[in-house]
């Protein structure tokens, strides 16, 4: 096939100037020559060819585009011309001249010509006729010849499948142009002949795919395109020509049982961990946590606002995944509740469960909810309740994040209950639910009262009471009831108060009938707001309609009580129209500060005005069109009574209450009839097409009687007669909506079957998926950007809804984002990226699935129903969208006008389980929808050559659709069925196995393979042949889009009838009579198709199919069949040989070891065992086992067959493992089978010679790092004198330290650890924070290495600023190894363990080095998925191993040293002979059990089994805990085999009744013995003497080493002077002192040693990683619930022989006993506390003041100091002390302690809190309660250093603490400081409520006993009396005080002013009192 443009001339160019063209189709672009100085026109003339392997589709686009070239500047586009090639692909051939667009999509003068070609060749190469392009002929022989070199060295090797060649495209020169001599051409030419003959031998005949190399093609690439960049010409752009390369299109992929509906196990596990900022003054909080209807409650912590609960609950629920993810989760704080009455709602938290499930690894984990009040809106944050909620489904495993540091999570806001990208201030909104009306209602008269009514009174009425009921976010809001209407009107509206953006993603709105006995839904819809809403930057609110919804759910019959009635609750899929209901959805986020707006979030219902008639679209007329050509595969069960089927849209075409007319023309009045009538007479009009007058629908295929296929099936006999069926409908006109819907879903549809290619590519390990992918973005960008240009039609029609608009706003912003993002990374796709580009094209395509579903419907689905007597059997369902038609290519639905395969299936519930295995019909059918006046090519692509019968003869009748079509075409075929083998069959006996045989349905006729008995992997190698297959339709149809095979594969049973295992279905490879059968395409490849039962699989089929046509001529030119060869076989005809695998000679080894665990066997149990292996039909028997129970090991290890096997690994048969028990007289029955499905880890494939060499070589000197090269910043590991902690510092705060320290020398010496305080748990604790740090570190690199890759993104465009970034990235790196070097030499180094977070073995690989174990299965797959696992069936375990190789071995092999014959390719292996050996398993602790008493909590205790011994440690349990630290070790003896398999088991230990076990693990502890890794004891980092590092194996390092060397035969160790030590060719240094308990330094080779097993993994040959020192992390399984994680189990295990030297003692790693120490507190002052009194007389403020304090947890040892009264200016006066004792566990920085729950309870429960000191200041009050002012609380760990004076203490220290500067109380000592009291004000403020001086004096027990003080003021160590103002006390007790405080202080001023004015005025008296007197005196001169 190949497309040719012949570019002409481009006329109309403006000035003058060199022009250069580019052509482009399907992402490959040729250049034109420069045309240099040309004016108006470019005489181009040159031709360009595509070959390409896939026919073109119509949609497909050709682009043009002109530029004015440019030597140095970018070339400048003058225009583009594109053009869709459906024309081209129809007629062939076309001559097109047409304008230019410019960049503005408007045309300009510019005017291009061009000549199109396309012809699809048939298999052959180089006939094209180009006598249209060449004038000159003699030219043409010799350029024919150049042309059928390339093509041919392109197509001719791409055997695989068909077209798989990736074809390269090519630019001629045509001859037109100034160069006549034809020289041009040729010299072009001889570069390409010379490069290629050279290869043309290398191209494999039919075995490669042909991909070219790519150097080759990066040439060619330059060559033709101008020297660009060899990625993006390279064959990268030209696979992009390529369809599949892998013969993916033969897999049809069909679901048949449907998934949803069907209830599952969930498991919701929530961790209240404690809650923070709650809003209330003292109050005594309780969580509740309510799932859907369960409730359950944390326990009561008594006045604070800050408790702590570290409680755990676990929700089971068994439901549908529907009815899971919309249950909603509640968590409520509620304050003071009890028994009497249920408390008050602080606030409340929800979120449905869809939402957590969709979080990574399905959980949030320590998260901050925020909790708020719904009864007041407008109050803000209420608190915080920090916890983890992780919901689970079966097969889900929780992965525990690792802790961070408890810092960050102190962060509320960088960590809240949120998911990503929903912001962190989220408000309160109204949410409106419109409902306007609905229609379509189904008749309900199920109530009887109704027809009682209706037989007595007459009264005709419907039978329906609709009302309407919208439920979200766990409230719900009803209509009113419209009574007895089937057409009822609300006018509505619902309003919720909800917080947005919500977080619960779906509104449920049903249309429920109102009746007083029951109420029944009759529909169910739900909106998902993430598809009406936005959240980018440019989103948008959530907005919905006014738009009609379709509601589907049970058949519209009518019956008392329905079987399908959870349908119409919206669970599963709904099999038939209910009724469309008329909605609207808006929302506005309410401002919570103005006054008017309600604070309740009551749900409210008020009535709305009505919408207009147009308002949701125009209502159009539309016809839907379908043909039914074939009926097959009808289940036998449907009996053989007549069979029709029923199709309809919404009511139309309803055999049970369809309506023919739509509603709007009844309503018209009374002139219907006559104008109904007019029109009938007026149908002979000329305008035929849309004037058909009143045409009846037909919606029934006439009933017809079934035929037999054979024993299952029946088919309908339809042959050449094909019944039809059309329905005229009436809908608003919405069709936009679904045209965006399918241009979407084509790309998505494209971008999948390519992403399938490209995972197929890499399945059979086809080369370069990479440039299969780069192709598949090309595609993905051009779709895109071609629905940017289709999408954005008609914006102004009617019934445009809000959401419409920004919809299509958001999907054209996100296609252009894909189209660049796809483009950007196409020159990205490498072979390193390659797995990551393909993730993100993944999710590429979820989005496009995402935004594809258009969440407001128009036109219905259509349902079709199979009817057999009128009884509904089986209905199928359609999308409209699927088939509707439109003008435009991309739009139309993907299946309009097509011929397509339908299987339909039982409804609801029926359809689950085994029923909905077996096919109810397969039928092929034709659709057509659309606008009725569009209708007149709705035949157009029915397969041709048929004539259409109408139900009506007469004139004027043309345009009335046929009612059935007679076919007079037909094509004769006969198929070939190639079965070859099927492998992975499930088991349908009991006894494991099945007796499988395939049948083959195709069009009405089936065959049988034949039954193979007893495997699971039968091998038929058969050829079915189906002769005079008789198919309707055009040729060329056929081959290009073939019916589908059905395969079905059964067990066969003496008794009764064959039972279903699978089934799959292929499209086979067509060849027409015409063509050659010859590569590519025949013969066919055998390929894998896998094999369904239900939803799951059920194995692989290796098959191949070919469809011939039958030539006129006859049978006898078909191909010929290779006839029987082997005559025993008779008629059975085997595959023919080209399409049978190529066989060669392999050997297979294999290893018999032992049996174990071999369960009972029809109650008898197993003695003498045997193993038969078969493969391929060959096989060998083991040795046979005498004496199961006294040795299950086998006396002959090794035994081999040979076998013929094909070359190619991916078709190898599997090895069947089966065991058998042999009894008397030589009867045997099976115990149980296994099949490796994969010989692949089994083949030996010999070492080259070369690394041989390489081994020989010189001595390898190896770098050994004495640290462990992980950078801790964190674990600063410091112990005081006498302790045994680690401490964790900050890095931050580590820096300070040093800081300090350098300032106070004495405080380093102080914080040296003395190594006697280490024990197992510092190194234990120490390993976890390297393990964190390690995780750490790699989520940092991969966030770096994104961030890397984004900046390469952006650099695309600015590369030389790289250099700079590099600079700059190495000079961050120098400082980060300075800051190192700085960390590590102030560090004491503790030796360190690895904490495994999973199972060891699956860090060694299972320890299967050369041991496998193989599990035997037994019984039938069980006939529910879910019934049965895997686990239950397995009826015990083979121990060996296989080994395969090629028969003749190189020579090399058997002549190594020691070479035993007898074991084959097992050399080395230890003898299997019984041993004894002291298990000793070391318990460190469990977390997150499972809780198993109901009041949440269990008493766990372990129990160990190995063999018959059974271990209870039942008195140690540990009472009331989840996260029980064990610290236990135990010794078992054991012999191996017998006792092999270790269960550690924990159980919940009760009173009353049985323990329950909550979960177990098991651990093969023979192969952990048996591995080379050598898990017997892990080797510890370093070797020390004694300590807490002691060595622990029996054997020392040398020993270990020599052991090993000899085992392997290795040359060493040789230890040299120098600490040096020489094993093979590698030489190890390291130090060689040790010292002992006495500290005496010796000469050791030990450290050597141990460096050398550390490092084993290097030696040559026989190196492999060690079992390191370590503590492996096991999930704890119950097998009542399967799959799910019941908590997790940390131990470690070690083995010693017992023949050799005894192990010392245990190391103990019992847990550490906290310390006990006390904290004394004393407070000296409180300064500027608030003032709450108003004095009686006065009216001043005054506060009496007291302090109380107490340790987190202990609330009921809270202290108050006395009360310091009257305090007028906020100043207290306390020296008071506090003293607090409490047991503190150093290494986890928790308090502990024990306590009762209740009085009831038997015993003390553990609590583990943080070491948290609460100070509140409170004012004393005599009659009423006292008040609270204020509070601080200091972590001990962390705290704010206190401040120095009261000035310089602010709000900031409790608010702002990361910025001052923090102590440790268990570092300091001694602390003394002012510090703040805060409290919220009325606006949830919090401000400054006091200070208070205090000081923190921590003393351990032993020497607070030396130096005892008192509490409060007492002795011993009295403090004194605090000087107190004396006004302090009451007035009334000392009234003369309070006078003279009055008078002294308070008025001081006052008086001395008053006084002073006093004597002021009393001179001023006394001298106008004396002044007459003197006057006179003075006058009269007295």
């Amino acid at each position: 096939m190949a497309l040719i443009v012949h570019l002409k001339t481009v006329t109309d160019l403006r000035g003058k100037g060199d022009r250069i063209a580019k052509v482009a189709f399907r992402g490959l672009s040729f250049y034109t020559r420069v045309l240099e100085n040309c004016e108006d026109e470019a005489q181009f003339d040159e031709t360009f060819r595509w070959p390409v392997a896939s026919n073109i589709d119509g949609t497909e686009m050709l682009e043009i585009q002109v530029f004015n070239y440019s030597k140095v500047f970018t070339n400048r586009l003058i225009g583009t011309f594109g053009m869709v090639l459906q024309k081209v692909v129809e007629e062939g051939q076309l001559e097109v001249s047409d304008t230019l667009i410019d960049d503005n999509n408007s045309s300009i003068r510019t005017c291009v010509s061009i000549g199109i070609k396309y012809q699809a060749i048939d298999g052959t190469v180089g006939v094209w006729n180009e006598r249209d392009f060449f004038e000159n002929p003699s030219q043409r022989a010799e350029h024919e010849a150049t042309f059928h070199f390339e093509t041919d060295s392109l197509l001719s090797a791409s055997g695989q499948s068909q077209g798989s060649g990736a074809s390269p495209g090519r630019s001629h020169q045509s001859l037109l142009g100034e160069k006549k001599n034809g020289k041009g051409v040729f010299s072009g030419m001889k570069l390409g002949k010379a490069r290629h003959s050279k290869d043309d031998h290398k191209k494999g005949h039919g075995d490669e795919p042909a991909v070219l190399e790519t150097e080759d093609l990066d040439r060619k690439g330059k060559r033709f395109g101008g020297g660009m960049d060899p990625d993006t010409i390279s064959l990268a752009s030209v696979t992009a020509v390529t369809t599949n390369v892998s013969n993916k299109r033969s897999k049809p992929d069909i679901k048949m049982e449907p998934s949803a509906g069907r209830p599952q196990d969930y498991q919701v596990s929530i961790t209240i961990i404690e809650a923070r900022q709650l809003v209330g003054l003292n109050m005594d909080p309780v969580v509740c946590v309510e799932i859907g209807d369960e409730k359950k409650y944390t326990s009561m912590k008594e006045s604070t606002n800050c408790p702590y609960y570290n409680e755990y609950f676990v929700f089971d629920f068994h439901v549908s995944p529907d009815v899971m993810f919309d249950k909603i989760v509640k968590l409520s704080v509620i304050h003071s509740k009890n028994l009497l009455r249920s408390g008050t709602l602080v606030g409340m938290f929800k979120l449905d469960v869809g939402t957590i499930y969709s979080q990574p690894e399905h959980q949030f984990y320590h998260k901050w909810a925020i909790l708020c009040d719904p009864g007041d809106i407008t109050a803000g944050v209420k608190g915080y309740v920090k916890c983890d909620i992780a919901v689970v489904g079966k097969g889900d495993n929780i992965k525990t994040p690792h802790r961070s540091n408890e810092t960050d999570e102190d962060d509320i806001e960088g960590n809240l209950l949120l998911p990503e990208g929903v912001p962190s201030e989220r408000q309160w909104a109204r949410y409106y639910v419109k409902v306007y009306k609905a229609e379509g209602l189904p008749k309900m008269n199920t109530s009887i009262m109704a027809n009682m009514k209706k037989a007595f009174i007459g009264e005709n009425k419907d039978l329906v009471d609709p009302f309407v009921q919208v439920s979200f976010a766990g409230q719900k809001g009803k209509t009113s009831v419209q009574k007895s209407t089937y057409e009822p009107t609300w006018n509505e509206q619902i309003i919720f108060t909800e917080m947005f953006p919500p977080l619960c993603t779906r509104i449920k709105i049903q249309i429920r009938d109102s009746d007083k006995v029951n109420e029944v839904a009759i529909g169910s819809h739900f909106v998902d707001l993430r598809k009406i809403a936005n959240d980018g930057d440019k989103g948008f609110l959530p907005t919905f309609g006014p738009s009609w919804v379709n509601m589907y759910g049970s058949t519209r019959n009518y019956t008392l009580m329905d079987e399908h009635q959870d349908l119409n609750e919206g669970l599963g899929e709904g099999v038939s129209f209910r009724a469309r209901l008329l909605i609207s959805i808006g929302m506005e986020i309410l401002d919570t500060t103005s006054t008017e707006i309600m604070s309740s979030t009551e749900v409210q219902v008020e009535s709305i005005p009505q919408l207009s008639d147009n308002a949701t679209g125009k209502i159009e007329e539309f016809f839907l069109f379908g043909a039914f050509l074939e009926a097959t595969m009808l289940d036998r069960r449907i009996g053989d009574k007549p069979v029709n089927f029923e199709v309809t849209i919404g009511n139309y075409g309803n055999q049970i209450d369809g309506i023919s007319k739509p509603i709007i023309r009844r309503k018209k009045g009374g002139g219907d009839g006559d104008e109904e009538e007019s029109e009938l007479l007026q149908n002979s009009s000329e305008d035929e097409a849309t004037d058909d007058g009143d045409l009846v629908s037909v919606s029934c295929t006439p009933p017809m009687k079934p035929v037999i296929t054979d024993r299952n099936y029946f088919h309908l006999p339809y042959f050449e007669k094909k019944p039809c069926t059309y329905i005229k409908s009436w809908w608003q006109d919405q069709r936009r909506r679904l045209y965006n819907a399918n241009i979407m879903d084509k790309i998505a549809d494209k971008l999948e079957e390519g992403l399938n290619d490209v995972q197929e590519i890499m399945k059979t390990e086809k080369p370069h998926p990479e440039r299969r992918l780069r192709g598949v973005l090309e595609e993905l960008s051009n779709g895109c950007n071609r629905f940017v240009s289709l999408g954005n039609k008609d914006q102004n029609a009617l019934g445009r809804t809000k959401l419409d608009r920004e919809r299509l706003k958001t999907c054209i912003r996100e296609m252009e984002n894909m189209a660049q993002q796809a483009k950007a990374m196409r020159t990205q796709v490498k072979k390193n990226t390659f797995k990551d580009k393909l993730k993100q094209v993944q999710s590429f395509l979820h989005k496009l699935r995402f935004m594809a579903d258009e969440p407001q419907h128009s036109i219905p689905e259509i349902f079709i129903w199979m009817m057999s007597n009128n009884k509904r059997i089986a209905y199928a369902r359609i999308q409209s969208k699927d088939i509707l038609y439109s003008v435009v290519d991309e739009e139309t639905g993907k299946d309009c006008g097509k011929v397509k395969t339908v299987f339909l299936k039982l409804p609801g519930k029926r359809g689950f389980g085994t029923a909905g295995w077996t096919v109810q019909s397969k039928i092929e059918v034709y659709f057509w929808l659309g606008l009725n006046k569009q209708r007149k090519d709705f035949l157009s692509g029915l397969p041709n050559g048929y004539e259409e019968n109408k139900a009506v003869k007469g004139p004027g009748m043309q345009s009335i659709p046929p009612i059935s079509l007679t076919y007079t075409k037909k094509q004769l075929f006969q198929l070939r069925v190639h079965m070859y083998q099927a492998r992975s069959l499930c088991a349908a006996d009991s006894s494991g196995l099945s007796d499988p045989f395939a049948r083959v349905f195709f069009s009405t006729q089936s065959q049988c393979t034949e039954v193979l008995q007893e495997t699971l992997c039968p091998t038929w190698d058969q050829l079915l042949v189906f002769d005079n297959i008789e198919l309707y339709g055009e040729a060329q149809e056929l081959r290009d889009d073939p019916p589908i095979v059905v395969i079905e594969i059964y067990d066969q049973d003496t008794v009764g009838k064959a039972e279903y295992i699978g089934r799959t279905f292929s499209k086979p490879v067509v060849k027409m009579a015409e063509e050659e059968y010859g590569p590519p395409r025949f013969p066919p490849q055998l390929e894998y198709y896998q094999i369904y039962r239900g939803n799951s699989t059920a194995g692989d089929l290796l098959a191949a199919f070919e469809l011939l046509q039958i030539p006129a001529s006859g049978k006898h030119n078909l191909p010929p069949i290779d006839g029987p060869t082997d005559s025993d076989r008779g008629p059975i005809l085997p595959v023919p040989k080209g399409i049978r695998p190529v066989l060669s000679k392999y050997r297979i080894e294999i290893l018999f070891w032992g049996l174990r665990d071999l369960k009972r066997v029809n109650l008898a149990q197993v003695d003498r065992p045997r193993v038969d292996i078969e493969c391929a039909g060959k096989g060998v028997q083991s040795a046979l086992i005498q004496n199961y129970k006294k040795n299950p090991n086998f006396s002959t290890l090794v035994k081999y067959f040979e076998v013929d096997l094909p070359e190619n690994e991916l078709l190898h048969p599997p090895l069947n493992i089966r065991v058998v028990d042999c009894r008397a007289f030589g009867r045997y029955t099976l115990v149980g089978s296994h099949a490796v499905g994969s010989l692949r880890k089994f083949i030996y494939r010999p070492p080259d010679s070369t690394v041989q060499n390489w081994a020989n070589a010189g001595d390898i000197n190896v770098n050994v790092e004495t640290e462990i090269p992980v950078k801790k910043i964190e674990t600063v590991v410091k112990l005081d004198a006498n302790s045994d902690a680690v401490v964790k510092l900050d890095a931050n705060e580590d820096e300070k330290s040093k800081k300090k320290k350098k300032k106070k020398g004495e405080e380093i010496e102080e914080e040296e650890p003395d190594e006697s305080m280490l024990d197992w748990w510092s190194k234990y604790f120490a390993s976890i924070e390297t393990l964190m740090e390690q995780l750490r570190q790699q989520e940092a690199a991969a966030a770096e290495a994104e961030e890397k890759e984004d900046m390469e993104i952006a650099a695309e465009g600015t590369k030389p600023s790289k250099g700079k970034e590099k600079a700059k990235g190495q000079e961050k790196e120098k400082k980060k190894k300075q800051l190192e070097v700085v960390e590590k030499k102030d560090k004491v180094k503790i030796d360190e363990l690895r904490v495994y977070h999973k199972e060891l073995e699956t860090e060694f690989g299972n320890f299967e080095d050369w041991l496998h174990t193989f599990n035997l299965y037994r019984g039938k797959i069980g006939d529910d998925d879910d019934s049965t696992t895997d686990d239950e069936r397995i009826v015990g375990r083979f121990k060996g191993s296989v080994c395969v190789y090629k028969v003749p071995l190189p020579d090399d092999i058997a002549r190594e040293a020691g070479y035993e014959p007898t074991f084959g390719m097992f050399q080395g292996i230890p003898s299997n002979d019984l041993i004894n050996v002291l298990v000793r398993v070391y318990v460190v602790r469990a977390t997150d059990l499972h809780p198993a008493d109901i009041n949440g909590k269990a008493d766990p205790y372990i129990v160990i089994k190995l063999g018959k011994t059974e271990i209870k440690d039942k008195e140690n349990y540990i009472s009331k805990q989840l996260n029980p630290v064990f610290g236990k070790s135990f010794d078992i003896e054991a012999t191996f085999p017998m006792e092999s398999m270790l269960t550690v088991a924990i159980f919940d230990w009760d009173l009353v009744g049985t323990d329950d076990l909550i979960g177990e693990t098991k651990i093969d502890l023979e192969n952990r013995y048996y591995s080379k890794h050598r898990a017997t004891c892990g080797i510890s980092q370093q070797y020390s003497l004694h300590g807490y590092n002691v060595w622990r194996d029996p054997m020392k390092p040398t020993q270990i080493l020599t052991k090993l060397c000899k085992e392997g035969k290795v040359d060493g160790p040789h230890f040299g002077p120098g600490g040096r030590v020489k094993v093979a060719n590698r030489v190890f240094t390291g130090p060689t002192e040790i010292e002992d308990e006495n500290g005496v330094k010796k000469e050791t080779d030990e450290h050597l040693s141990l460096i050398v097993l550390q490092h084993w993994e290097q030696i040559p040959r026989v190196g492999c990683k060690l079992v390191p020192e370590h503590v492996e992390t096991r999930p704890l399984l119950n097998p009542e619930k399967p799959g799910i994680e019941q908590g997790r189990i940390e131990l470690f295990v070690d083995m010693f022989p017992k023949d050799q030297p005894a192990p010392g003692a245990a190391i103990d790693i019992s847990p550490r006993k906290p310390k006990k120490y006390e904290l004394r507190v004393i407070v000296w002052n409180t300064d500027e506390v608030i003032l709450e009194d108003d004095d009686y007389f006065t009216g001043e403020k005054s506060s009496d003041i007291f302090v109380r304090g107490w340790l987190k947890g202990q609330q009921e040892d809270k202290q108050d100091t006395d009360v310091h009264y009257h305090s007028l200016t906020g100043e207290g006066n306390f020296n008071w002390r506090f003293i607090f004792p409490f047991d503190y566990l150093m290494a986890e920085e928790k308090i502990v302690m024990s306590k009762k729950e209740s009085m009831f309870s038997w015993d003390e429960t553990e609590y583990k809190i943080p070491a948290r000191l609460t100070l509140q200041v409170w004012d004393a009050d005599h009659f009423s309660a006292d008040d609270f002012l204020g509070a601080i609380e200091l972590d001990l760990n962390r705290f704010t250093r206190g401040a120095k004076t009261a000035k310089l203490c602010t709000i900031e220290m409790a608010t702002d603490e990361s910025s001052f500067p923090m102590v440790s109380i268990f570092k300091q000592k001694r602390v003394k400081g002012w510090w703040p009291f805060v409290a919220r004000n009325e606006n949830d403020e919090l401000e400054l409520t006091g200070k208070v001086e205090a000081e923190l004096h921590l003393l351990t027990a032993e020497e607070a006993e030396k130096s005892p003080a008192g509490l409060a003021r007492n002795e011993p160590d009295p403090l004194e009396k605090p000087n107190r103002p004396d006004t302090s006390f009451i007035w009334f007790l000392n009234p003369l005080k309070s006078i003279k405080y009055l008078i002294c202080t308070r008025y001081k001023w006052l008086i001395v002013k008053i006084v002073l004015a006093l004597l002021l005025v009393f001179m001023i008296g006394l001298f106008l009192y004396s002044m007459p007197g003197y006057m006179v005196k003075k006058l009269l001169g007295a």
